[in-house]
C-alpha cells in the first residue's frame, strides 16, 4: 500500500471530511557556466508530500519531506481545524475520473540523461555562442525528471511523469563603448526539440549586434517587441488580470470590460495546456479537473478569466477553469498543499508578418530584444515598468539604423493592446525566471514613449 493511500484511509478512519494528499518526486540535473566554462554539475533527487485537509468546511495543511510523518501530520491538522471558521462557500474536492497522458510531455531520454550527456548539451550551447568578440559566457542547463501523484478521499487518484528541459547563455562583450550582452534562451518537454545550439547563436548575435550603442532619444517610438520581451511582459504585467479573484475583487485593470474590446481585433490571447512542448502542457491541473483551452482575449475581446477551486467557489461558481497551479521550482509542480490559480501556457496566435516585414514597415521605431526589472506600478489602472537592456535596435526608414543604448519605458497595459498594430509570425516558447510559460511571436506597438538611462 501507498503512502498515499495510507493517508486517504487514515484520514476517513479518524473522520476528516475530506483529504487531498499529493507527492512529487524529481530528478533534478542543473549544469552551470561561468567564465566560459563549465563550473558544476549537480544531480539532485527531491521527494516531498504535500497534505490538504477539509473537515466542516475548515481547511488547513501540511508539508513534508518524511513520508512517516504523514499520518500524525494529518492528526495534528485535525486538531487545528477545530481553531479554524469554516469556508461555507466549499463544496468539495473533485470526484474519480478518467485521465490520459499527453503526447510530447514525456522523454525517456531525459528521464535517464547522464552527467556526462548533460555536459555535453551545455558545451554545446557554450561552443555556439564563442567569438573573437565575445569576451564572457555564463549559463544554464536544468533537466527535469518527475513524477507526480494526487489523490482525495473522493477517489480520485492520479500519476503522471512529465519531463522538462530548459537552458539559457547570456554573452558579454567589452570590445565595445560600454559593456554589451546577449541572451539565448529555450524550453521544451523533449530532447529532440531543444537546441543547445540555437541558444548559443542566439545569445552571440544579439550580443554582437548590439556593441557600440547609440544614445535613444527620450520620445514617442513604434517599439517592435521579439518573442522572449513579450514573454516577460505576458508573465509579469498581463496574466495577473486574468486571474478570477483579481477580476472579482475589482483589482484587474480589466475588471469593469468584461466581453468588451480591450485590444486591437488581431489579437488573440488564450491559455493552452495541451499545446506540443509546452512547459505548462498537462491534461489535468493540480487539484485533478481537466484542463481546457481557455480563450482569454478573442480578435480583441475580453472573454475569460482562470481559476482554482477555491477561488471559484468563493464567488458562487459551481467549478473551477482548471487552472490550479503547484508551481515547482526549475520547472514542473511542487507538493504545496494550498494550489495557485495562474495559466499552464499563455499563448498568443500568430500573425503572417515576418519580424523583418515590421522593421520594413517602421518609420521610427525600435526593436526589443529582452527586458528586466518588469513588474506592474498600479495594477488596477495597468500601468507598468520595465528596461529595455538587451538587443536594442534603432529603426529609422524601415532599416536598422544600430545597436540603442539601455531605455526605461513606463506605459498602460490597456493603451499598449489598443495600439498593438502588428503581430508575427515567429511564435517561440518562452519561459521566463522560472515564472509562468508562454508560447509567443513577435509583437508591435505604436506611441510608446520611452526614456533614455
Amino acid at each position: 500500500m501507498s503512502a498515499l493511500e495510507k493517508a486517504i484511509i487514515h484520514s476517513k478512519n479518524i473522520g476528516i471530511d475530506e483529504c487531498e494528499v499529493v507527492v512529487v518526486k524529481k530528478n533534478i540535473t542543473t549544469v552551470r557556466i561561468t567564465d566560459s566554462e563549465i563550473v558544476e554539475i549537480k544531480q539532485n533527487f527531491d521527494k516531498n508530500y504535500g497534505v490538504r485537509i477539509i473537515h466542516q468546511k475548515k481547511i488547513t495543511s501540511i508539508q513534508t519531506t518524511n513520508k512517516e510523518n504523514i499520518l500524525d501530520s494529518i492528526e495534528n491538522g485535525l486538531k487545528t481545524t477545530l481553531k479554524l471558521r469554516p469556508r461555507e462557500f466549499w463544496k468539495g474536492l473533485p470526484e474519480k475520473k478518467e485521465f490520459t497522458q499527453l503526447e510530447g510531455t514525456f522523454d525517456k531520454k531525459l528521464k535517464q540523461i547522464s552527467g556526462s550527456k548533460a555536459t555535453d548539451i551545455a558545451q554545446n550551447m557554450i561552443n555556439s555562442s564563442e567569438n573573437k568578440k565575445i569576451d564572457t559566457i555564463t549559463g544554464s542547463l536544468n533537466i527535469v525528471y518527475e513524477n507526480f501523484e494526487l489523490s482525495n478521499s473522493n477517489e480520485l487518484n492520479f500519476n503522471n511523469e512529465s519531463t522538462y528541459i530548459s537552458g539559457i547563455i547570456n554573452a558579454e562583450s567589452e570590445h565595445s563603448t560600454l559593456p554589451v550582452s546577449g541572451i539565448g534562451h529555450a524550453c521544451g518537454r523533449t530532447l529532440s526539440k531543444f537546441s543547445p545550439e540555437q541558444i548559443g547563436l542566439d545569445a552571440k548575435n544579439m550580443c554582437i549586434d548590439s556593441i557600440n550603442p547609440q544614445k535613444i532619444n527620450s520620445e514617442k517610438y513604434s517599439i517592435i517587441f521579439d518573442p522572449y520581451s513579450v514573454g516577460e511582459l505576458l508573465a509579469f504585467v498581463v496574466a495577473a488580470n486574468f486571474n478570477f479573484k483579481t477580476f472579482k475583487e475589482k483589482k484587474s485593470c480589466f475588471s469593469n470590460n468584461f466581453k468588451n474590446k480591450i485590444s486591437t481585433e488581431e489579437f488573440n490571447l488564450t491559455d493552452d495546456p495541451h499545446i506540443p512542448e509546452g512547459i505548462g502542457t498537462k491534461s489535468i491541473d493540480d487539484e485533478g479537473i481537466k484542463t481546457e483551452k481557455i480563450k482569454l482575449i478573442e480578435n480583441g475581446i475580453f472573454k475569460n478569466s482562470f481559476s482554482n477551486l477555491y477561488d471559484s467557489y468563493k464567488e458562487g461558481e459551481k467549478e473551477s477553469s482548471g487552472n490550479a497551479i503547484r508551481m515547482g521550482s526549475p520547472m514542473g509542480r511542487s507538493a504545496e498543499p494550498i494550489p495557485i490559480s495562474a495559466p499552464h501556457n499563455l499563448t498568443i496566435t500568430q500573425g503572417s508578418s515576418s519580424q523583418e516585414d515590421m522593421i520594413k514597415d517602421t518609420k521610427h521605431g525600435l526593436l526589443v530584444g529582452r527586458l528586466w526589472y518588469t513588474y506592474a506600478v498600479n495594477p488596477i489602472k495597468g500601468d507598468f515598468s520595465c528596461t529595455a537592456r538587451s538587443g536594442i535596435r534603432i529603426i529609422e526608414n524601415g532599416k536598422i539604423k544600430g545597436p540603442g543604448k539601455s531605455v526605461r519605458i513606463v506605459h498602460n497595459l490597456p493603451t499598449l493592446l489598443k495600439n498593438i498594430s502588428d503581430i508575427g509570425n515567429d511564435q517561440r516558447r518562452v519561459m521566463q525566471w522560472a515564472s509562468l510559460p508562454s508560447i509567443t511571436p513577435s509583437i508591435k506597438v505604436e506611441e510608446i514613449s520611452v526614456n533614455s538611462i
